[in-house]
Order: C-alpha cells, then structure tokens, then sequence
C-alpha cells in the first residue's frame, strides 16, 4: 500500500479523552476515531490488525474442532426471561442495551449469546450421538457502560469471539474446558503476548468455574494476586488467602467504655491502643431483589480486613430463593440519606454491634424486617474482640462469642484477599500484587442454561437430561489495544510481527531523489512479489516527518532508502528495539524473509 494513497492522518498531540498510553497511541497513530462516548471506527490500519487477530483466533479454533457460525445481535427478550437474567442485564447490572419494536415486542442488542445459543441446541442436539459440539462466532457486541473509558478496553460496542460449548456430562465439559484454556494460551502466544491465566468469578454469567486471561500492564483495571512459585494467581474479586494471625487483645474484661469521635477502625485503635486485628468491625448493606424486596444485611468482619462486594454478591444472590425472590438486582452501603426509606431510628453509625436491633427497621411490606446477619471467617476465632455497643461514643471491650453475642448461623468467606497475606495452597509463599487486562475470559456453566431453557438430550440410557455447556470469549478489539499497552515506547506503537498492519514499511527520504524513489519502488514491489505487506512511504514530506510517522505506526521492520545507497546498502530498523544495520539491497528480501521465518 502507497501512503500517498492511504486514509491516514497522524496527531502529534495526544487528544483530551485519552487516558492511558494505548488509548493516546491509536488515536494518535491515526488506527481509530472517536465517534461517540464508547463509540470508535476501526480505521483501515486497526482492520488489518483485527483481521489478523480475528484469523488466529480462526486457526486456532478450527484446529480443535469447533465450528464458526454468527448468531443475530437482536435478541427476543423472552429468552432471557427464560434463562432468568433479563431483569438482570437490563435493570441490576444494566448493561444491555433493550429495545422495543414497531409490534411492542421487547429485545436486546446482545452483550452475550448464552440465551441464543441454548435455544439453537435445544432444537437441534437430540442425542448423546450429536456431542460433544463447540461453536463459535466473532461479531460485534453491545454493553451500556456506566463509564464508557480507555477507548477500546471499555466501550459500548466492540469485537468479541464467543464460543459455546455442548457436552454430555460434567467430565466431558472439563475435557473441552481444559482444550480451551490450552488453545487460548496458544492464540495468546501467537499474537506475542506476554500473559497470565487466573482463577476469576463467573459473575452474571454463572458457572461452576472461570479462569481469565490477564494482559499483564501497569494501567490495567483488574489486579491480580499470585504467588512466585507460578501454583497460583487470582483476579482480586476471587482471590483467597490466608489472613495475617490476630494480635492478642489487651482486654481480658468486658465492659464498655466511651470512646468518643471514634467511627472508624483507625481512630478506634488509636484511642484504645489495640490492634485492627481485635476489632470486630460491622458492616451495613442494603440488597435489592428483583422483585423489590430490600434486605438488611450486617456483616462482621475483622477490623484488618474489608469485605469483597463481589464475594458478597455471590452469598445473597444464592439466598434470592430464601426471600421469594429470583435475583439480586443491587447492593450498596445506605447513606444517611437512603436510611431515611426504612430505618426507624437513626442509626449509631460508626458504632454498629453484631446484635444490632431489628426494631431498627421500619415494618413495611418491600423490606425485610429483621437484618440478616454474616460472620465473615476472620471474625471466628477472635477472643475478648473490640466491637461497637450500638450506641454514638462507644465501643464495648473483652467480648466473646457465646457470651455477649451470638455468633451469626451464616458464616462466609467474604473478605479481599491482599498482597502480603499467605497462599492457602503453601503458607510459606506470600500473595504479589500485579495490574491485568482482561482479554480472555472461559467459563464451566454446567446445566445453569440448559436446564432453565429445557434443553436437553437423550442419553445411552434413555434418559432425557439436560446439557452441560461451556462459553468461552476473547475480546478481540480488546486483545488489539491491550497489545498496545504492553508494546509500545516513548517514540509510539510497536507491533509483535504476527498482528502488525504490515509487516514491513519503506521510507523514501527525498521523494524527488531519482535514485531513492527508484530504489524504493523495486524494493516494493520484489517484497510484494514474495508476499509480503509493506507500506511505502511515497509521501511528500519531510524525512523526520516520515521517520516519526513509522516509529508512531509501529511497523515491525522500516527499510530506508538513504544516505547508504552510495554503499549500495539499505538501512534497516527493527521498530522493537529500534536497533539498525545495513543490508546490501541484493540481500534485502532474503534477510526479511528470513526473519519474518523466524518470528
């Protein structure tokens, strides 16, 4: 391709909206353009980058047996009323974007096609015969991100491959499961990533078990706990560790005492001078269900320690069918403000006791009316524990389970896991803390779909049971800025070969150099002519103009045809370390060929 030709328009100022590198980087380098917020057009240099990541993708999926398809981006919203998550996605999370036609039918622009998916294999799988079957597709998705940001890593529309997977048993399921996490490892590796897999939550999606594909780079918004040895590593919203030990208390005697201006953990321990570690710290939340249901929960908690909303999550929405309820549709801590909707009285905040009174609570039909109460682990072996009394300006001291307060029925692993504590899996190995971008993402689903949709197949006994399904997705716009994030130095982009735009560019220093655009003209088409992509710069401009231009791009390898001409050589610069050395022009394809070989 001539530059002179192309559709390209490169910035020397980072726009506005642009926050962190990758993002700067592909608007600057002219690869995207923003059209609205979470909004951006794939320019021709980003669509070659797509496509090749798109055709890795396709390689490596093909090679395991699973079959490409494309499922409709408009999805009724009975489906997902079947499945359950349709209140969900449209008013808990409210990531999709819903729709009502000309007939008054409600639909959505599909953010995920488990609901599709089911309903296709509900038709069509008959048989034990028919298993295992895995399909993919890559195509466009739709979330309505609360905030849209960091351009490709957090839009409202992007490109994704999701795969579905179909089996008869749980073992059969772990077998494609596992195929799967071998073959994203391998997509990863071609496309000249450096990543790591790690345990996650399954989240809206469900399941039995997830792992993520982690980016690793100091911008990205996930953070990841793992341990030296390489036996573990964990999103921070599944992570588990084991916590520091409790300090001994400094109180052997319950009483309580004054404490005044002491609402949190640290002015708490300042003023009695114990440790964080012999507190009992409660915690208060709010959780609304799907069908308006409002449930107090209080939660004790080790004063060291701080309660994962996700972990939470998970517990009370697996308690939705104790209150009638079918899902969690929020959770937040209530401001004075949003107390005022069902609190009685005010409440000691800063103060609060595990055996805070439910007379707090007013009587109305939408709110439960006893708080349910949550120990978290840490709290369990906590003896002569610190606490709050229920009452402004003051804390009681040397109290114990069994004794002044009963211990919670429902005790939880609800606590963040942080750097430092100790792994479960070998107590002498510490958790690290590192920063990811999620690019990947498979998940185990079991029968969570299948059976909520009635899709089922015989099996050898005769039987009709339900399926056993899988759902496996890579980000692929995502995977493309990520890769940015990860490759790239003060100069712009630099581009693993196997996902460049081109492989090589040809930069003419002087275009009105007879000699130099002659040279460069054959050099580009003898390239062409082996295969090769290559970019030739025929424009017009200056050489420094045109040398930052190629840096900026990222173009793996940059022939210039310049000053070493008269030694009949050309310069050629690798864009990764941006190391240089003259060819002889005879034996420029041959030395390329051979590192493109190589790569």
């Amino acid at each position: 391709m001539r530059m002179s030709q192309m559709l390209l328009q490169t910035l020397r100022e980072t726009p506005a909206e642009a926050e962190i590198p990758s993002h700067q980087l592909l608007l600057r380098a002219g690869y995207i353009r923003r059209i609205g917020s979470g909004l951006y057009a794939y320019l021709p240099l980003m669509w070659r980058v797509l496509n090749k990541i798109s055709q890795i993708i396709r390689e490596e999926m093909n090679a395991t047996g699973a079959q490409e398809c494309l499922l409709p981006q408009l999805q009724p919203s009975e489906l997902w009323q079947e499945s359950g998550r349709w209140e969900t996605y449209t008013k808990a999370e409210g990531i999709m974007f819903s729709v009502i036609d000309r007939q008054e039918r409600q639909l959505g622009l599909g953010p995920t096609h488990e609901e599709v998916i089911t309903a296709i294999a509900r038709d069509s799988i008959r048989s034990y015969r028919q298993l295992p079957q895995n399909l993919y597709q890559i195509q466009t998705k739709f979330r309505d991100e609360i905030r849209p940001r960091f351009g490709l890593m957090r839009g409202r529309e992007f490109i994704m491959k999701d795969a579905y997977s179909f089996n008869a048993d749980a073992e059969s399921l772990k077998e494609t499961y596992s195929l799967m996490a071998q073959t994203y490892e391998t997509i990863l590796r071609r496309c000249g990533l450096s990543f790591t897999a790690v345990e996650a939550d399954s989240g809206a999606i469900g399941g039995s078990a997830s792992q993520e594909y982690m980016v690793l780079a100091e911008t990205g918004e996930d953070e990841v706990l793992y341990t030296e040895d390489g036996k573990y590593a964990a999103n921070l919203e599944k992570a588990v560790s084991i916590p520091p030990d409790a300090d001994p208390s400094p109180f052997s005697q319950y009483e309580k005492r004054d404490t005044p201006n002491t609402p949190t953990i640290a002015t708490l321990c300042k003023f009695l001078g114990c440790s964080p570690t012999t507190v009992v710290k409660n915690v208060l939340y709010e959780a609304t269900y799907d069908n308006g249901k409002l449930v107090l929960v209080l939660v004790s908690i080790r004063g060291d320690q701080d309660v994962n909303d996700v972990k939470l999550t998970n517990v009370l929405s697996e308690m939705a069918s104790h209150y009638g309820e079918n899902a969690l549709l929020g959770l937040n801590v209530p401001d004075e403000q949003a107390q005022k909707k069902w609190a009685a009285q005010a409440l000691p905040l800063g103060y609060l006791a595990p055996d805070l009174g439910d007379d707090y609570i007013q009587s109305r039909k939408d709110v439960e009316p006893k708080f349910l109460r949550l120990a978290d682990e840490t709290v369990l072996n906590l003896k002569n524990f610190i606490t709050g009394s229920n009452e402004t300006g003051c804390h009681v001291v040397g109290a114990n389970w069994g004794d002044q307060f009963t211990l919670p029925d429902q005790v939880v692993d609800v606590r963040e896991a942080q750097a430092r504590d100790r792994a479960v899996h070998d107590p002498s190995q510490h958790l690290k803390m590192a920063r990811g971008i999620e690019v990947g993402h498979i998940f185990q689903l079991g029968t969570k779909y299948s059976q909520a949709m009635g899709a089922t197949y015989t099996n050898e006994q005769g039987e009709n049971v339900p399926l056993h399904m899988g759902c496996y997705g890579i980000g692929v716009s995502r995977l493309a800025q990520a890769t940015v994030e990860q490759c790239y130095d003060d100069d712009g982009i630099a581009w693993p070969v196997a996902i460049a735009p081109y492989q090589v560019i040809i930069t003419v220093p002087n275009i009105t150099d007879p000699q130099q655009a002659k040279i460069a003209e054959n050099l580009y088409q003898d390239l062409l002519n082996v295969g090769m992509e290559v970019l030739l710069d025929d424009r017009d401009e200056r050489a420094g103009v045109k040398f930052k231009d190629a840096d900026l791009i990222g173009i793996p390898y940059r022939l210039v045809t310049g000053r070493s001409l008269k030694e009949g050589n050309v310069e050629v610069v690798t864009r990764a370390d941006q190391s240089s050395q003259d060819i002889p022009l005879e034996e420029v394809v041959t030395t390329l060929q051979q590192w493109l070989a190589n790569k």
